[in-house]
């Protein structure tokens, strides 16, 4: 059976999150996924302030991009939600847009090897351990975290390319896909994995008939959770929630 979700993208202010959380909640929405894209708003306080204003919803941030948070940050700030928020909150992890991180100057000559070394000193420190690492990019001395999480807490891996899928599938506890993946994508990804599979759709439309249909081609593709966003220009987003949520129930998308 897959999940259902739905994105708050941040081209919409951070004043408009706070009714369309409420509306997440009040319909039953599984998920409501937050972005951390340059230079918009901060995926950790959304999440926060998503957690704080629901009771059952569960929030997701894909992605937090590496190279723009020390992975220290990362760690305590995951690890306070989830003591605050227990098992409502899920983290995906990946390289960035490379335009903005050249922009802040955080931009690094091989993604890849950043990527893998952060989130191996994440999974560390979020399962309590005390962490030494000398990395090409990561460097850590002797650290860990006094407030851990109780339990592991699941750090996803979210990427397109196929080196990073790759990668995705040997460090991640799951992996998320943008829009842009197709179907052989998804299915390349299912066939090589057991972990959970994340994939982004974008649709603007309200047919229950044609986005059931949607959702049922990405779920046999290989997909677990299925997160539907609408266009940037989205106008109604508290509307699209309550209707994503109507469509758990149906055949299609259980």
């Amino acid at each position: 059976m897959i999940t259902l979700g739905a994105v708050y993208r941040p081209q919409l202010p951070p004043e408009r999150l706070r009714p369309v959380v409420l509306a997440a909640e009040e319909s039953g929405l599984d998920s409501l996924w937050l972005w951390e894209d340059c230079f918009l708003e901060s995926g950790i306080a959304a999440a926060s302030a998503a957690l704080a204003w629901t009771e059952r919803l569960k929030v997701g941030v894909g992605l937090l991009p590496v190279p723009l948070r020390n992975v220290a940050l990362t760690a305590m700030e995951t690890a306070t939600l989830e003591r605050m928020f227990p098992g409502r909150v899920t983290i995906g992890v990946g390289h960035g847009v490379q335009d903005w991180m050249g922009q802040v100057g955080a931009r690094v000559s091989s993604p890849l090897t950043l990527l893998r070394e952060y989130t191996g000193a994440l999974k560390a420190l979020l399962a309590g351990e005390r962490v030494t690492v000398a990395g090409r990019y990561v460097t850590l001395t002797d650290v860990a975290l006094d407030w851990p999480p109780a339990a592991p807490v699941p750090v996803h891996v979210g990427g397109l390319g196929l080196k990073t899928l790759e990668l995705a599938g040997e460090i991640g506890d799951g992996t998320i896909l943008d829009s842009t993946a197709d179907l052989e994508r998804i299915r390349l990804v299912r066939s090589s994995r057991e972990h959970p599979v994340v994939v982004y759709v974008e649709t603007d439309s309200r047919d229950r008939a044609f986005v059931t249909d949607l959702v049922a081609s990405v779920a046999e593709a290989g997909a677990t959770s299925v997160v539907l966003q609408q266009s940037a220009s989205c106008e109604d987003p508290e509307g699209f929630v309550r209707f994503v949520a109507s469509l758990a129930g149906s055949h299609s998308a259980g």
